[in-house]
C-alpha cells in the first residue's frame, strides 16, 4: 500500500476550523467547542496573565456569562502592569438587575492590592447596550476607586451575541 505524505512548510498555519459552520455541528460537538474555547481563553486570563487583547477578554466574558439567566456583576482585579490578580463575580441579581455595593468593590481591590480594575456584567436579555443604571454605578465606582488610587480601565456589558466596552465609547 502506497501512502502519500503531505508536508507543509514549518511556518505554514493550518486552520482546521476555517470551513466549519455552527450548523455543521451536533449539539454535543457545539458543547465541546464551547468547552475548548473556554479552556483556551481561561489560560489567556489566568492569574498573572497580562490583558493585552480587549477582544479576547470580551470573547472570554461572553462565553462565561452570555447564557446566564440572571444578571451578575464582576471585577477583573489587575496589578500595575495590567496582569490579572483575580477574576471575581461579586454581585448576583435577577433577570434585569443586580445591586452593586461600592464599598465591597473598594475593600476587595485594597485586599488584593489591585492597581486597576475592569468591571463586567451580563445582560440576560441579550442586548448588551449599557443602561442608565449601568452608567450611574460605573461613575460611582470610578469616583470611590479614584480616592484609593485604583484605576478603572473599562466596564464591559456582555450578552451571548455582543459586548459593549464603555471605555471604547468614551463613557469612562
Amino acid at each position: 500500500m502506497n501512502q502519500q505524505v503531505v508536508s507543509f512548510p514549518a511556518n505554514a498555519s493550518i486552520n482546521r476550523f476555517a470551513d466549519i459552520r455552527p450548523t455543521d455541528l451536533s449539539p454535543d460537538e457545539k458543547e465541546s467547542v464551547i468547552e475548548l474555547a473556554l479552556t483556551i481563553l481561561a489560560r489567556k486570563h489566568r492569574r498573572g496573565s497580562a490583558l493585552t487583547s480587549p477582544e479576547a477578554t470580551r470573547s472570554y466574558l461572553r462565553l462565561e456569562l452570555g447564557e446566564r439567566h440572571h444578571e451578575l456583576f464582576g471585577v477583573l482585579f489587575l496589578d500595575n502592569r495590567h496582569r490579572i490578580i483575580a477574576k471575581e463575580e461579586l454581585f448576583y441579581g435577577t433577570v434585569d438587575g443586580a445591586s452593586v455595593h461600592p464599598r465591597v468593590v473598594v475593600a476587595r481591590a485594597l485586599e488584593l492590592g489591585a492597581a486597576a480594575v475592569v468591571f463586567f456584567h451580563n445582560h440576560p436579555s441579550g442586548v448588551a447596550e449599557p443602561s442608565q443604571s449601568d452608567l450611574r454605578i460605573t461613575k460611582r465606582l470610578k469616583e470611590v476607586l479614584d480616592m484609593v488610587d485604583v484605576r478603572v480601565l473599562d466596564h464591559l456589558v456582555v450578552s451571548t451575541e455582543e459586548s459593549v466596552s464603555m471605555a471604547e465609547r468614551g463613557l469612562i
